[in-house]
């Protein structure tokens, strides 16, 4: 990137929109479900009929507190929706109903890890419940545009950021943390391939050193995080050749197109006013006790952060460790299952997110369909520490017995196979005497300096006890005939 480039600071702000796991839509008793075919879940509300009255979904409140409580959100206790009124061949009632003065929660943050250690905190504005639109399907026909309204009416949860972030790094790893969020939390699957979350970018850019905000401009219709980085990027260098060239930036929604990585107007930007809001009168409004918050304040999971910060303090893990586990829900909560069992906080970790995590990924299996049960795992980390065997054989050859059965346990399967370490040192000393006595050449390239043939040794070694000495024991006994 040239000069110029550098000159400028980019300004991005995201507005992340997640379709809620309630088992019914936001204002109607239709059914929330991914899948179905076209045009099954609706009902006079969704589609708007005449006489039709909503009703609001209280597991969608229950979620937006949940998601306040996570990011340190103000919950306001008096609920209250508006109508946005605009046009769409897939929004059926003619307007939307959402928040406009009055959303459910206020202020919070996410933090984010930066690749060199240091935090950030990305500030937020509002989130505010709403319902999704419908689908429409323009590849379906060649001549014309095909709606499906299964989606119309689906509860949605938008939460706004404040223009934070200053590059498109800082975006995906705020995305990918708000993602993990709400996993961790079970309100949404995260799913952006799938459309159930959805992200629009605010884009802007100002000289360096400069304090006011640039126009910007929203990016829309990006279905992954790496589109969302590649679409800020793509923006970014657009606004800023143009600043050169002498034009002035308009604000537009723009969308972006991933086959050729760029930007393209979909529509001048609108004024608020021009969606026309207004109280939804059909919907009084709801109001949150302190009691209701309190409760679900109590049945809410350990978070992403909040185990980090035990896994790092108090377990003694690395960062690294602790990212991991903590990358996703189903892993951290196996790694807390097989903590019931030990505390060997280290083994427990480098067992998970080593050989059952290399044998879930060969066999094509997510963690939650795991043939590994905690104790199975435990009982592994027992039979290494205790030197019965070694690390290898307990993932190559037990490992693989373990997954045919949950009741099958590691140290029967030791037994049975005959893998128990039991060589004494009097019977290693032996063995590694004729092994060094048969390799002159090879005793000589080690004592000038060639360490690894320690690796021939040992491998000699192993074969002769039949796998039945322990490593540590045979690699020390070898080093002491080598440098005596």
């Amino acid at each position: 990137m040239s000069d110029i480039y550098s000159e400028y600071e980019t300004v991005v702000g995201l507005e992340v929109h997640m379709q809620l796991n309630t088992h019914s839509k936001a204002y109607a008793s239709d059914k929330n479900e991914f899948g179905a075919l076209p045009n099954t879940l609706v009902s006079p509300i969704t589609l708007g009929h005449p006489g039709t009255l909503p009703k609001v979904n209280k597991e969608s409140i229950r979620f937006a507190v949940q998601l306040a409580h996570a990011t340190g959100m103000t919950i306001h206790q008096e609920v209250y929706f508006a109508r946005k009124n605009y046009f769409y061949a897939d929004l059926p009632k003619g307007y939307q109903i959402t928040q406009d003065k009055t959303p459910i929660c206020t202020g919070g943050s996410i933090t984010i890890q930066m690749e060199d250690g240091s935090e950030k905190v990305i500030g937020i504005t509002r989130a505010h419940l709403e319902e999704d639109a419908g689908k429409s399907m323009h590849d379906q026909d060649p001549f014309d545009t095909l709606v499906d309204l299964n989606r119309a009416g689906v509860p949605l949860i938008e939460v706004v950021s404040e223009p934070d972030m200053r590059s498109s790094k800082e975006a995906g790893l705020y995305l990918t943390e708000i993602r993990k969020l709400v996993r961790y939390l079970q309100i949404c699957d995260g799913n952006m391939e799938e459309g159930s979350l959805r992200c629009d970018a605010n884009i802007s850019v100002r000289k360096k050193g400069s304090t006011v905000f640039g126009t910007r401009c929203e990016v829309k219709n990006m279905n992954s995080i790496r589109n969302v980085q590649r679409a800020i990027d793509a923006e970014v260098i657009r606004q800023i050749d143009l600043l050169e060239a002498g034009g002035k930036i308009d604000q537009e929604t723009r969308s972006f197109d991933p086959v050729n990585g760029t930007t393209s107007t979909l529509r001048s930007k609108e004024d608020a006013q021009d969606y026309r809001y207004f109280p939804e009168p059909d919907l009084p409004p709801v109001v949150i006790s302190n009691e209701q918050i309190e409760q679900i304040k109590t049945e809410m999971p350990a978070l992403p952060r909040a185990l980090y910060e035990t896994y790092t303090k108090s377990y003694g893990l690395s960062e690294y460790d602790a990212m991991a586990l903590t990358a996703e829900r189903e892993i951290a909560l196996t790694y807390e299952e097989i903590l019931k069992h030990t505390k060997n906080y280290k083994a427990a970790c480098n067992w998970l997110m080593g050989p059952v995590k290399a044998y879930l990924n060969e066999n094509a299996l997510e963690v939650t369909e795991s043939p590994f049960s905690p104790e199975q795992i435990v009982g592994l980390i027992l039979l290494v520490e205790s030197g019965k065997i070694s690390q290898s054989t307990a993932a190559e050859k037990i490992l693989p017995e373990l997954a045919k059965s949950k009741s099958a346990k590691a140290e029967n399967i030791a037994q049975e196979q005959n893998l128990i370490q039991d060589a004494d040192e009097d019977t290693i000393l032996t063995l590694a005497k004729e092994i060094l006595a048969s390799w002159p050449d090879k005793v000589e390239a080690y004592k000038n300096g060639n360490k690894g043939m320690l690796g021939l040794f040992m491998g000699e070694l192993m074969k002769k006890s039949g796998g039945k000495a322990n490593p540590k024991s045979a690699s020390a006994i070898i080093q002491k005939l080598l440098e005596s």
